[in-house]
């Protein structure tokens, strides 16, 4: 690891490196002639690459993300920070990748109690929360605040829970709203969110997540699923928040991220929007009685209608921004965490929502394959850019770079990120590319590790860490995305490339859970 990159020390509260909690230095402002964008980054939790119809989707209607794409660039090789929640949402707001960042998978903190139980949360806060932050860990909203820009999150956190010093309003966001708590995001009728670190009510009945429709009742009559809805969906509470921000905002500079739930399990949504789908679909076979969510009796109709009502929702904040006279001048973005989760509530197969690459078990969510990592990524800015379909390779610790020459100011510290301003704006200035991406991802449950390496048209894999596994599989992505022919035998110079940028990249972790630790092949 380059030294002058950040300083490394040990946070016992989380386990967690101090990765980018360092001095603020260097950042000075500059003068600029016209006012600054303002930014809307709309983060999807396990939306898939080809969920969208923009990218090919044909069961699921996404007309306003769609419209969206159609106004301005549509990226075609944008990779996640990692294919699990907290890790990428780290790489994205640290500029950091998976070799260097403090959060490298999700850390439940299993040690502190009965973490799965939603009844013990609301009587034990200190459950609440993934491994946090190191505190005065600077992140994109601390560098928008410096910039002169108000800062908001609305939806899921998923770095630290409300008793560490991780929060939102803490890491350098003026507002929020929302789950602190991914576990607990995982109910869309929720008894409370949090406003700026305190519990507000929403008046929902209680639900404990994994519960079970008894047995003695009928799986197939939909009567028998009205327990497992409540009076305030969440995602209907946040986007208020979103207008209500936009709104108070309207006359400086604001930066908001929108860290949407949708569509990860459970699969809640409202009855019209899954009508339209059971219609569209047919009938389908209900989960009734799986492990870790809520049944539902047409997962698939649900899950589209998910994304479709949020696809709603953001037509309508784009009408507000035009309503309030922003649009024009707001950047809009959109995209996701990482792949598409596989378990008995989705149907990531049978929608395809990783197309060209699989979507089956195995190559998606929690996995280094194209499908956990390869994400749609649309940007628009009203009618200041010119549609277009960019095939540069970028990920998101690019999303710091390029934000903070937005802003006109200087990065904290050496990113793993470039500037996308160049492709933003068109401007003569050359834009920056990669010479290599880099992951890692420990085990985690049926993962047993992974390595990833992309470097241009090559793509280098390596399963099976946590078991001594140390085979590189080679790919010419674009060509095969399916990862199926591995050129490894033909082309071991670049194998013996990729090794060197492993050796180079990776750093250990102190915590066990977010440690990979390597078998390293003979030189």
């Amino acid at each position: 690891m380059h030294e002058e990159k950040i300083k490394i020390g040990y946070h016992t509260a989380g386990a967690a490196l101090a990765m980018g909690a360092v001095a603020f230095g260097g950042c000075t402002q500059e003068k600029k002639t016209e006012s600054k964008p303002n930014v809307v980054f709309i983060l999807m939790d396990d939306s898939g690459y080809c969920d969208w119809g923009c990218y090919g989707q044909t069961k699921t209607e996404t007309p306003s993300i769609d419209a969206l794409a159609a106004n301005g660039i549509r990226f075609t090789d944008f990779y996640a920070g990692a294919p699990q929640s907290s890790p990428s949402r780290c790489g994205l707001l640290t500029g950091l990748h998976n070799g260097h960042t403090q959060i490298r998978a999700n850390d439940e903190q299993y040690w502190r109690g009965d973490v799965f139980s939603l009844k013990a949360m609301m009587e034990h806060p200190e459950l609440e929360g993934q491994a946090p932050l190191a505190n005065s860990t600077i992140t994109l909203g601390t560098m928008m605040q410096k910039a002169g820009y108000t800062t908001g999150m609305i939806g899921k956190w998923g770095l630290g829970g409300p008793t560490s010093g991780s929060t939102p309003n803490k890491m350098g966001f003026d507002f929020y709203y929302g789950y602190l708590c991914q576990r607990s995001a995982q109910c869309y009728y929720p008894q409370y969110l949090y406003r700026n670190g305190e519990r507000e009510f929403l008046g929902n009945p209680f639900m404990e997540l994994g519960e079970k429709l008894p047995e003695d009742l009928d799986e197939y009559d939909i009567v028998n699923y009205e327990p497992y809805k409540g009076t305030v969906y969440s995602p209907d509470a946040m986007y208020t928040e979103v207008e209500n921000f936009i709104s108070e905002n309207k006359d400086h500079p604001f930066f908001l991220m929108w860290t949407t739930t949708i569509p990860h399990s459970a699969m809640q949504a409202p009855d019209e929007y899954v009508g339209h789908y059971v219609e569209k679909f047919g009938d389908e076979e209900p989960v009734a009685r799986a492990n870790g969510y809520f049944p539902c009796r047409y997962p698939r109709a649900t899950y589209a209608a998910m994304i479709s009502y949020l696809d709603m929702q953001i037509g309508k904040m784009v009408q507000h921004l035009k309503d309030e006279g922003v649009y024009d001048n707001t950047i809009i973005i959109v995209t996701s965490d990482n792949g598409p989760a596989q378990s008995k509530c989705n149907s990531s197969a049978w929608f395809d929502n990783s197309h060209p690459f699989h979507s089956e078990d195995g190559y998606t969510k929690r996995t280094l394959q194209e499908g956990g990592i390869r994400m749609p990524f649309i940007l628009t800015w009203g009618d200041r850019i010119k549609p277009s379909v960019s095939h540069q390779i970028a990920w998101f610790p690019d999303m710091m770079a390029t934000f903070c020459d937005m802003a006109g100011i200087e990065q904290p510290y050496t990113t793993d990120g470039v500037s996308l301003w160049p492709t933003i704006t068109g401007k003569p200035r050359k834009q920056e590319t990669h010479d290599f991406l880099y992951w890692e991802f420990p085990a985690f449950k049926k993962a047993r590790g992974y390595l990833a390496v992309r470097m241009g048209e090559y793509k280098g894999l390596v399963k099976n860490v946590a078991d001594g596994g140390n085979k590189m599989e080679l790919y010419r992505i674009n060509e095969d995305p399916l990862e199926e022919h591995d050129l490894s035998e033909e082309y071991p110079e670049i194998v013996g490339r990729m090794w060197e940028i492993i050796r180079a990249e990776h750093t250990s972790h102190p915590n066990p859970i977010m440690n990979t630790e390597i078998n390293w092949p003979a030189e």
